[in-house]
């Protein structure tokens, strides 16, 4: 999954919302020196992908993409997914999107000592930019899309995958909104098992 469904299942729980955000930017056990619950975090995340990445709808999704993206399939998706996730934010969250996000960029400023490098240089442009906000728009996805394709030197042709994703929108979207229902069990559980607290 990507950046607003890895910190909407944290569970508005700040120190495991920082470790499931910056994940991708920790390799192997690189993290035994960030805060416990910063830790649990990343453990969540990588949780998160394991079930993600086997789950047979999800697979579905990428299996649609294939034939032109190949393996940058997965990355699509989980960016499809984020769009449908911040579109029908309503049905997940009493609090608006706006709110959720500019709350969210709070906490990354208030954890700044820790985060690492990427996430640092990164940080400046999604807050200004509000990638999370514009998530829910489909001109926000494809700006995203065509940022990732450029770091690949067109070498994904994500610039595309807009097209794709207005052709075949509401399969997309019809199986984000069965997945993610049972993503969200998963990752309470999960979270209750890491954290030991009851939700």
């Amino acid at each position: 999954m990507n950046f607003l469904a890895h910190i909407y299942l944290s569970h508005n729980d700040d120190e495991i919302t920082i470790g499931n955000f910056i994940a991708d930017s920790i390799r192997g056990n690189n993290y035994k020196h960030l805060p416990q619950r910063v830790q649990l975090g990343i453990v969540l995340h990588r949780s998160i992908d394991s079930f993600t990445d086997a789950h047979p709808i999800f697979r579905k999704s990428t299996r649609r993409l294939h034939p032109h993206y190949s393996h940058y399939s997965g990355v699509i998706v989980d960016i499809y997914y984020d769009h449908f996730l911040a579109k029908n934010w309503a049905n997940y969250s009493d609090v608006p999107l706006a709110d959720y996000t500019a709350n969210f960029y709070s906490i990354l400023e208030d954890n700044y000592e820790i985060l690492p490098l990427r996430v640092r240089r990164m940080m400046p442009h999604m807050i200004t930019d509000d990638w999370l906000l514009n998530y829910s728009k489909l001109a926000g996805i494809d700006a995203v899309l065509k940022g990732i394709n450029r770091r690949t030197q067109n070498k994904s042709r994500m610039n595309m995958a807009i097209v794709d994703l207005k052709k075949h929108y509401a399969q997309f979207e019809n199986e984000f909104t069965e997945f993610f229902s049972e993503l969200k069990a998963h990752a309470r559980e999960e979270y209750i098992s890491l954290t030991k607290t009851k939700i």
